[in-house]
């Protein structure tokens, strides 16, 4: 039940009624209308632009227009006063019935309520963390696995088709690197001293297990091999391995992708994409031989002036075309993430959202490009930035890890404080913004830090309902067998404060939704927890208005319905950042 689109239905019914008395023309449209809850609450309960989208075309002046809408509206059920404010925005107080009617339809629906049809079943690719499979995960990782596993939740419950994916970086100079580490540490399981880790090799002792294993399978034989031997077999035994290492850091937090994309079979096993793409390309006059500009500045000492394969990236927006074919003759990164996203679109998704790092932000304009080339305008493609993540204890900055030595892993956190925390404060700012992440002050039992206070406020409700049942033990029988009535007894202000937060859930769920913003979710059940903490308290100061009233049967299943409503809505999003909902609080 989504208050905003009944009263959008209500505005709209109100101009058609105008239109068939000839008021307004037939053919107005109402591009731009908005139907939403005004900043102020002292204007209503909800505010619309009806009168000022249809102005110009009607031949009337906004208020005048806004008049006549409100005359419609005035005679609708449920509305209980209609004002026209400023240049001609239409303010509408609803009833209390209409508030009440979002207590039923949540008892009645229950986890199905603010369900959305908004996504249609569209299929929507959403890939995130995508690390290079060559350690564990850190917890700047963390904050993108986080994200893009909460957007995906957020966009099923919107009824998008999701698919959770990860693109496995296991092409190119970073995972030979990680061979010849690891085949180091294979050395070492056989007992040579291997010295120093060379510099620019992967130091981590998370590679011991790994030599552990080759040593395990293949005894002394790969000492016996050259390099261009043993490197490919070194080298898909310790990617299975990190990779193996990266599933489990995330099942810490309960993140699991339904497809784990190669890079290297884009151009392995029979058919090279990156080649058919760039003829893609060719055949649109898209890629051309020519010689790119110095990059500003000192320049690096890899720079090469040469004339080399270049895609046309500035015909859609980016700053200089782009190389697809290295020095050597291999495919450059961009070529193989050009070829990589324009398989997304073949597999039929037209819209692609990729959680990046920060230090991968200066990249989002030329991968724009190419999926505007290779779909030829039909993709949407969307880059979710997710900033850094800035360690505190009790204030004073983390730096350092006594697992990994030179960076604070996801398991790291997750084992000190939780899953729970850990989701939720990753998700309790926007996701373009810098986050401070205190392991002190995510532990306390305080308003101050906010996954607590969302969980007491379920546990709360449940523990209402519980202590209902020793003053009135049958008490939860008259709650399920009761009638739409019952909630007729609920007219305190901070009862109708609670009932018109519940009424914004659906539309919070379309915009985060529509947005790709899942921290909406976090704010809004902070606000919806705060205002059950705050009613409870007053029935402390006031008897009158507490929960459970041992000498009012009726009320109290009244207000019992009303927290019930308020549990369930607060599991809902809870399940959506894949955060536990409690009962109790241990």
């Amino acid at each position: 039940m989504n208050i905003f689109s009944i009263i959008e239905g209500r505005i709209l019914d109100a101009v058609a009624a105008l239109q068939s008395q000839d008021v307004l023309p037939g053919d107005v449209e109402p591009k731009g209308l908005t139907v939403e809850a005004p900043r102020d609450a002292a204007h209503g309960d909800v505010a619309s632009n009806i009168a000022m989208v249809l102005a110009k075309q009607a031949g009337l002046k906004p208020r005048d227009l806004a008049d006549l809408i409100a005359k419609q509206l005035r005679s609708g059920d449920g509305i209980e006063a209609v004002e026209i404010a400023g240049p001609g925005f239409i303010n509408m107080s609803l009833g209390k019935e209409i508030w009440r009617d979002v207590v039923w339809a949540v008892l009645e629906q229950r986890d199905r309520f603010a369900r959305s049809n908004v996504g249609a079943g569209m299929a929507v690719n959403v890939e995130y963390v995508s690390v290079n499979p060559t350690g564990p995960l850190h917890v700047g990782h963390c904050r993108g696995a986080v994200f893009g596993d909460a957007l995906a939740n957020l966009l099923d419950f919107a009824g998008f088709g999701v698919t959770r994916e990860y693109y496995i970086n296991d092409a190119g100079a970073q995972v030979d690197v990680l061979a010849r580490s690891a085949y180091l540490r294979y050395r070492e399981a056989l007992g040579d001293d291997i010295g120093e880790i060379p510099p620019g090799y992967y130091p981590g002792d998370y590679l011991k297990p790994v030599g552990q294993g080759l040593a395990a399978e293949h005894g002394r034989a790969l000492l016996d091999k050259n390099e261009d031997e043993w490197l490919p077999v070194v080298r898909e035994f310790a990617i299975a391995a990190m990779m193996d290492l990266i599933r489990d850091d995330l099942e810490t937090l309960n993140i699991h992708h339904e497809v784990f994309f190669s890079e290297r079979s884009l151009i392995e096993g029979g058919v090279n994409a990156v080649a058919e793409t760039i003829a893609f390309l060719k055949r649109q006059d898209l890629v051309y031989e020519g010689r790119l500009p110095p990059p500003k500045g000192k320049l690096p000492d890899d720079w090469e002036d040469r004339e080399q394969t270049l895609f046309r990236s500035t015909n859609f927006g980016d700053d200089i075309d782009r190389a697809l074919i290295k020095s050597d003759g291999s495919y450059t990164y961009f070529a193989s993430d050009m070829a990589y996203h324009r398989d997304k679109f073949l597999r039929g998704f037209k819209t692609m959202i990729d959680v990046w790092g920060a230090d991968h932000s200066g990249y989002i304009k030329r991968v724009g490009a190419a999926v505007d080339a290779l779909t030829e305008g039909e993709g949407d493609f969307d880059v979710k930035v997710c900033q850094l993540v800035r360690l505190f204890r009790a204030g004073e900055p983390i730096r350092m890890s006594k697992r990994a030595g030179a960076f604070v892993t996801l398991r790291d956190v997750v084992d000190e404080v939780g899953s729970d925390p850990v989701r939720f404060m990753m998700l309790y700012r926007k996701n373009d913004a810098v986050l401070d992440f205190d392991f002190a002050k995510v532990t306390e039992q305080s308003r101050d830090n906010p996954v607590f206070y969302v969980q007491m406020a379920h546990a709360r409700a449940h523990s209402v309902l519980r202590n209902a049942e020793e003053v009135f033990p049958d008490i939860l029988e008259d709650l399920e067998k009761c009638d739409r009535s019952v909630l007729e007894s609920l007219v305190d202000k901070g009862e109708i404060t609670l009932m018109k937060r519940l009424a914004q859930y659906p539309r919070l769920i379309e915009g985060a939704a529509l947005a790709h913003e899942p921290h909406r979710v976090a704010f809004y059940l902070y606000e919806l927890a705060s205002d059950l903490h705050v009613q409870w308290n007053r029935g402390k100061d006031l008897p009158q208005l507490r929960f459970i009233r041992s000498d009012d049967r009726g009320l109290t299943v009244a207000r019992l319905a009303l927290v019930k409503a308020v549990a369930h809505i607060l599991a809902s999003g809870l399940t959506i950042l894949g955060v536990h909902a409690p009962h109790e609080m241990r």
